[in-house]
């Protein structure tokens, strides 16, 4: 018996005794490759030494100092070093301890620049459909993950959600796919117009989207025009890269390659690599100056926010992508491409594979040529995880891709400094395990 409330009441995880570069051992002897990184987390897999001794030598320095009294040297560094890697004049960092967190924390500081600026009647936010920010009241509502909303709607706050880009499904034949993606963009500027520009705070999104819909990757030029509605409507973007930053896609934030400047930008996870939980907001000058030149005061905080220890961990995180783990991403992603697309290109249930850098998904179908999506009654999602598990695989399986109940797919996300024959042991271990699925 466990007094753990886990996750399902009804499953009994197996014991995590130890990990070793990107595999992970139970304390039975069994040993799995993390080809998901957890929740896309161990961007430096397990026992990482530098990040370890970071954190112990931060421990015997000083492990916590709350925020409303003190700053501390190690705090300082990392927003420093976070706000010089991020392009644009995102100069201000809003530290706390976790992908949830800095939503609520985003959302609330969005909501306060109007106040500041005199636009107190703006109170909506627009987020897409298929996309998730997190499990706190604020972030739930802003999220298109139905699934996981419907318990909780009474409570959730006033949001709009428009169509994600999702080409795999929603591109029409006689489109480019530049033309798609300026057509879903476009459904920004008609929601703004329907529910009135003058009422909206922001519009959230993930640049590359994660858990629910399996590594979507946007048109491009998509960003870009997103940017000039927020901008045409007075309109703040809010870019959530808490799964898909911190290096995920192969330039440290994932905005990079859109050629856009945010004006909020979520981050978590990968921020440590796992190895103390912490979590940032990249802020705009305009919404520091707003606040500093106004109130002065951002209404809000956490008890850990900037705890030192997890700033020690994410600064040791940086050092190790700066070394040139970072540099690797995108090759190890192409090889990760090349290697699913040669076992899984003409596998009968697998209809997509896409993806950005090591931030990969594959969807799963029962009818490759209609893309008809397995029955949501069939738990395939499910099946996948359990399967993968008894094949020595950690990966990231997830129903409702299509629309919150229909579609599956798998999400990869594996460890950085993954070697290219654990790519390929990956891929068998992934093989053998739809194989047993779909026997």
């Amino acid at each position: 018996m466990t007094h753990i409330l886990q996750r399902h009441c009804h499953t009994k995880p197996p014991v995590v005794e130890g990990g070793q570069g990107v595999y992970i051992s139970d304390n039975e002897g069994k040993t799995y490759l993390d080809g998901c990184g957890g929740a896309a987390v161990s961007c430096l897999g397990h026992n990482h030494q530098g990040v370890l001794a970071a954190i112990q030598t931060q421990l015997h320095t000083i492990p916590y100092a709350h925020t409303g009294f003190f700053t501390s040297p190690v705090a300082e560094e990392l927003a420093d070093r976070l706000a010089d890697k991020a392009p644009g004049p995102l100069n201000h960092v809003y530290l706390v301890s976790g992908g949830s967190e800095a939503v609520e924390s985003a959302l609330k500081m969005a909501r306060q620049y109007f106040i500041e600026t005199g636009q107190p009647q703006r109170t909506r936010y627009i987020g897409r459909r298929q996309s998730y920010h997190g499990n706190t009241l604020g972030a739930l509502g802003v999220g298109g993950n139905m699934w996981r909303k419907e318990p909780f709607s009474p409570l959730l706050i006033n949001s709009e959600l428009i169509a994600p880009c999702y080409a795999y499904r929603d591109k029409k034949e006689d489109e480019t796919h530049y033309e798609y993606g300026q057509r879903v963009a476009n459904e920004l500027e008609d929601r703004l117009l329907a529910v009135g520009p003058e009422t909206v705070i922001a519009f959230v999104a993930e640049p590359v989207v994660g858990a629910t819909a399996g590594a979507l990757v946007a048109e491009n030029g998509y960003f870009k025009r997103i940017r000039e509605i927020c901008d045409k409507y007075g309109v703040l973007l809010i870019l959530d890269e808490v799964m898909c930053g911190s290096g995920r896609t192969g330039t440290y934030y994932a905005y990079e390659q859109e050629s856009i400047t945010p004006d909020l930008v979520t981050m978590a996870k990968g921020l440590a690599a796992g190895y103390q939980p912490i979590g940032a907001v990249m802020v705009h000058d305009k919404i520091y100056d707003a606040i500093s030149q106004g109130s002065g005061y951002f209404q809000h905080g956490h008890t850990f926010m900037a705890h030192p220890l997890a700033c020690a961990a994410a600064c040791a995180t940086l050092d190790a992508l700066d070394s040139g783990i970072l540099n690797q991403v995108t090759e190890r992603g192409s090889y990760l491409v090349k290697q699913l697309r040669s076992e899984f290109a003409g596998h009968p249930f697998v209809g997509d594979i896409r993806g950005r850098g090591l931030f990969l998904g594959l969807e799963l179908v029962e009818n490759k040529q209609s893309k008809q999506p397995f029955s949501p009654t069939r738990a395939l999602h499910t099946q996948v995880k359990k399967t993968a598990m008894q094949e020595g695989l950690m990966c990231y399986p997830m129903g409702g891709t299509i629309d919150g109940k229909q579609g599956h797919h798998i999400l990869l996300a594996p460890p950085f400094i993954i070697s290219e024959n654990e790519i390929d042991e990956l891929v068998l271990k992934l093989s053998r395990t739809l194989d047993n699925v779909f026997k």
